[in-house]
């Protein structure tokens, strides 16, 4: 809470983050055309000439929130793959990986995304921001999966479970939008991770038995560009 003793720098930078917050609250609850400057001043506790101190128009508040969702959602992806590059090997840690990254695509995060996604196709300028904001992003939650998984992407079979496995993530994330899919989802989760890590721990062929993929030499580490 925003207290009259804060130094003046830190209360707007907390006002400011306040109101990026409220903003994918609302693209996340209410959709493209709810998220007002109005409504999300409102939901930050802040009033609208506050709001428009740091966002003189809605266009500026919804790039702003986007480059905001961007950004927490890479650190999220980080945090992620750390944890999971830290639990023992086996189909648990394939399964922990894959439910993790579904996770991050039913979160509010995802759905206000998914607002600013819908909106973009019909505003070629907006698309041409967020889209390779978002090209960028799948990069990086490529290779944080990766990392995560301790495989080597540089298979192309791996690269493109590793990907079937981010697009698989996505459409789980769609599904749940209108109505809760979370049973369904629980089960094709497990289903898939049992499926992906023997396909990325089969042995090539002619190798000897038990020769699998396991966790490679030049996997990269977490948190590595």
């Amino acid at each position: 809470m925003v207290t009259p003793h804060e130094p003046k720098q830190d209360r707007s930078r907390i006002t400011r983050q306040r109101l990026l917050e409220a903003t994918i609250d609302c693209l996340a609850e209410m959709g493209w055309a709810a998220a007002t400057v109005s409504v999300v001043a409102e939901r930050a506790g802040v009033s609208r000439g506050a709001a428009q101190h740091h966002f003189p128009t809605r266009e500026e508040l919804i790039t702003a929130a986007l480059e905001y969702m961007f950004d927490t959602r890479t650190q999220q992806s980080k945090d992620e793959a750390l944890a999971m590059a830290a639990l023992a090997g086996g189909v648990e840690r394939t399964e922990a990986v894959v439910a993790g990254l579904v996770d991050s695509y039913t979160s509010p995060l995802f759905k206000a995304a998914l607002q600013v996604w819908t909106h973009a196709a019909a505003d070629p300028a907006l698309r041409e921001r967020i889209v390779p904001l978002e090209a960028k992003f799948g990069r990086i939650s490529h290779r944080r999966a990766v990392a995560a998984l301790g495989v080597d992407d540089n298979d192309p079979v791996t690269h493109h479970l590793v990907q079937a496995t981010l697009d698989m993530a996505r459409g789980l994330g769609l599904a749940d939008v209108l109505t809760d899919d979370s049973a369904r989802r629980k089960q094709i989760v497990s289903q898939w991770a049992a499926t992906l890590h023997a396909a990325l721990h089969a042995p090539p062929p002619g190798a000897p038995a038990g020769a699998g993929l396991s966790c490679q030499a030049g996997a990269e580490l977490p948190g590595r560009s």
